[in-house]
């Protein structure tokens, strides 16, 4: 078994801070936590800030969209390997508790692969532990550096 450190390819190299964290993730406050590219999990925190609420105070539902989106990907890029990427061909997110800002834990897991083709889960919770929200997608592996979807 490789060790995180063992490991090669854009996404280990931002994980293990050697490279910039995406702008994305980066306004997302994204912090790598855990993965096991074995068992096709991985673990990551969030920070939903106050730039990212609504009227009401909450958190809009398209920072959380992107907050899974950005658990799903890293979950696939954590089992690939350095000459591969993933493109995400669907997203579906179910919201079912509002979010005020705060930190936030993203865990994601690959449920199956059959060749190209993976499907993935992920969550959101506070740090109670509360499900916030839920999504599941679909990724193609695809060669690094092609253009995606």
């Amino acid at each position: 078994m490789l060790s995180d450190n063992d490991r090669s390819g854009p996404f280990w190299t931002a994980m293990r801070g050697d490279a910039p964290m995406p702008p994305a993730a980066a306004t997302l406050g994204l912090e790598f936590i855990d993965a096991d590219p074995e068992a096709g999990t991985i673990e990551l925190a969030f920070t939903a800030t106050d730039d990212f609420v609504n009227p009401m105070g909450n958190v809009l539902g398209a920072f959380l969209a992107a907050m899974l989106y950005d658990t799903i990907g890293p979950c696939v890029l954590a089992t690939l390997g350095p000459d591969e990427f993933q493109s995400t061909l669907d997203l579906n997110v179910n919201f079912l508790e509002p979010v005020v800002p705060g930190r936030l834990i993203g865990r994601g897991r690959i449920v199956h692969r059959n060749g190209d083709i993976v499907r993935v889960e992920a969550s959101l919770a506070d740090s109670q532990g509360t499900v916030l929200a839920v999504a599941t997608a679909t990724a193609k592996v695809i060669p690094f550096g092609v253009t995606a979807v």
